[in-house]
């Protein structure tokens, strides 16, 4: 069963692929201050990216310049497929993951650069709301006040696989012309989806703290440390996406 809903953070992770056993030598093993450590670490690296890209979003009078989406479009290309590597080769993950932290850095500068450029002033909202939500799930978790059950990862990864297969379909569906009305929709419905996204990945933030604090006690190999800074920045980018979408539609509204 899956430890989150996050795909990067599942059962078995931590394990050693050759023995299955989780492999715990002294002074080589996963600590919560460090996976800290590496989750400021890329944090850092996708905020320089994030502005290089949004510094090159417009021209001299302030419009979106022509073909800058290329930042866009190559950090979210480029980024999933560091993300895949990441995921597969675990081992790699102290140089990919800060590879997928510059690449996605890329991504969120310039989808931040469009929403804001039609919705002046949701980007700093939607980072506000992000790490306001962060830090909220962070003390709801620590506190004892959600306890995660097999009941409560099951739930949050179902509704997690559901988004992921609605938004799958919405994109097949786009290069025919159409797509799923509710998704973009800025009407109630709309709204109502968006909000359920955002508590669905706000969620997942408390799988993913259980999940790395289960890997530090269980003396996980030190380079998990940037293994489960990766996945947590996976849920973070989500998150900051998903609001700025309902930002948006609050704003249309």
């Amino acid at each position: 069963m899956l430890r989150s809903g996050n795909p990067a953070l599942k059962e078995g992770t931590f394990l050693d692929l050759g023995t299955g056993s989780v492999v715990t030598r002294p002074g080589e093993a996963m600590t919560l201050n460090g996976t800290v450590t590496r989750t400021a670490i890329l944090l850092l690296l996708t905020m320089l990216t994030a502005a290089f890209a949004w510094s090159r979003m417009f021209d001299a009078q302030g419009a979106l310049a022509p073909g800058a989406t290329v930042y866009m479009w190559g950090g979210a290309i480029g980024g999933f497929v560091m993300a895949m590597v990441t995921i597969f080769k675990k081992e790699w993950s102290p140089v990919t993951a800060p590879l997928y932290a510059l690449l996605e850095g890329f991504f969120l500068g310039a989808i931040s650069a469009v929403y804001d450029a039609k919705f002046g002033g949701i980007v700093l909202q939607a980072v506000m709301a992000t790490f306001g939500t962060l830090g909220a799930l962070l003390l709801v978790y620590r506190s004892g006040l959600i306890k995660v059950t097999d009941n409560f990862r099951l739930g949050v990864v179902a509704a997690t696989g559901g988004i992921a297969l609605m938004y799958l379909v919405d994109i097949v569906m786009g290069f025919f012309g159409h797509s799923i009305p509710m998704i973009h929709e800025s009407g109630t419905l709309g709204i109502v989806f968006s909000l359920f996204v955002i508590g669905v990945a706000a969620l997942n933030l408390v799988l993913d703290f259980d999940f790395i604090e289960k890997g530090a006690e269980a003396g996980a190999p030190k380079y998990m440390e940037w293994y489960g800074a990766f996945g947590l920045m996976v849920t973070l980018v989500w998150l900051y996406v998903e609001f700025l979408r309902l930002l948006s539609k609050l704003q249309r509204n």
